[in-house]
């Protein structure tokens, strides 16, 4: 007896919200990730877009622990001589308080062409306000 395969049209992208207040920045995004990917369902194959939509509400609380919140850098490189940026967790949260979040969950995605079109799916906002609530008055 044979598994039947995973096809595209059995496929339902479901809403999901995750309230990271007083979550640790790590675990907060493996949950993330996964529930991005599809990890849980049943019908899961790895070849293709299983997961769901995911909010993040609170976005800006998130905790980390340790000294991460000044020895944690965050670099671009240009690729010049002397192009090296780095900014601590503390300085990219004051800017863009969802960036260490996005940022966490990017690299736990799988690096194949499915990752830009999971991260599409990912909508994080700051505080609990969002303007996707009709998706979970059911």
């Amino acid at each position: 007896m044979n598994t039947p395969a995973t096809k595209i049209s059995e496929i339902e992208h479901n809403w999901q919200i995750i309230d990271v207040k007083g979550k640790v920045l790590g675990r907060a995004a493996t949950e993330i990730a996964q529930k991005l990917i599809g990890k849980g369902k049943k019908n899961y194959v790895r070849n293709l877009d299983c997961g769901d939509n995911v909010v993040v509400v609170n976005a800006a609380h998130f905790i980390v622990t340790g000294r991460k919140n000044k020895q944690k850098l965050y670099g671009n490189y240009s690729g010049y001589p002397g192009g090296l940026k780095q900014k601590a967790l503390w300085q990219v949260r004051q800017e863009k308080p969802t960036e260490p979040i996005r940022h966490a969950v990017w690299g736990m995605l799988p690096k194949n062409k499915l990752r830009d079109r999971l991260v599409t799916r990912l909508y994080i906002f700051p505080e609990a306000d969002h303007p996707y609530k009709d998706k979970f008055s059911k």
